[in-house]
């Protein structure tokens, strides 16, 4: 398939589309910004465009990062530190994405959201038999990691199928850091 160029667009039609884009799914001010950048035909209609999109509220990081956030922690799927990582990936304000990270799991146990996320990603595995194996018992640690979940709720919950979880946090140490 040929390479086929982006249209370049002016000030009206850069609103349209911005429009059009945001009726699709929400952005973040970064994610939309960059979107209007590569199709602007003058790089000038972008902060405008922006700050109306902005008073009319179809704009909002704060928002943005608190929807997120909460619809993250209700699934139970991740745990905090992998919705924080999300919204950096997508340039929410640090100050804005812990807010909105710590209001939505105030009142959740991540240890409940370690253990369901375990019984949910193993369901049809004895966790007491398969933890067992010190392999395992890593890649079931490096996974929840992966996911998002604080080491010291992991390890806890971790201890219960296997007494080899302690040494899960040497590990910890061993490895480098990814942030």
């Amino acid at each position: 398939m040929p390479f086929r160029p982006i249209r370049k667009l002016n000030a009206g039609e850069l609103r349209e589309y911005a429009m059009k884009v945001l009726s699709g799914r929400a952005l973040t001010v970064a994610e939309i910004k960059e979107k209007l950048r590569r199709r602007a035909a003058e790089p000038e209609d972008i902060e405008p465009i922006l700050a109306q999109l902005k008073e009319y509220g179809a704009l909002n990081d704060r928002r943005y990062a608190e929807h997120f956030s909460t619809t993250r922690a209700a699934s139970g799927a991740y745990g905090s530190q992998r919705v924080l990582s999300e919204l950096a990936k997508r340039k929410v304000a640090p100050k804005i994405a812990q807010k909105a990270v710590r209001e939505a799991y105030q009142d959740t146990d991540e240890t409940a959201l370690v253990t369901a996320w375990l019984e949910r990603k193993y369901r049809n595995q004895d966790l007491g038999e398969l933890l067992q194996d010190p392999k395992k018992l890593a890649s079931a640690y490096r996974r929840l990691r992966q996911a998002g979940f604080a080491s010291g709720p992991s390890i806890r919950v971790l201890k219960r199928f296997a007494a080899e979880a302690e040494q899960l946090e040497s590990l910890e140490e061993a490895e480098p850091s990814s942030d």
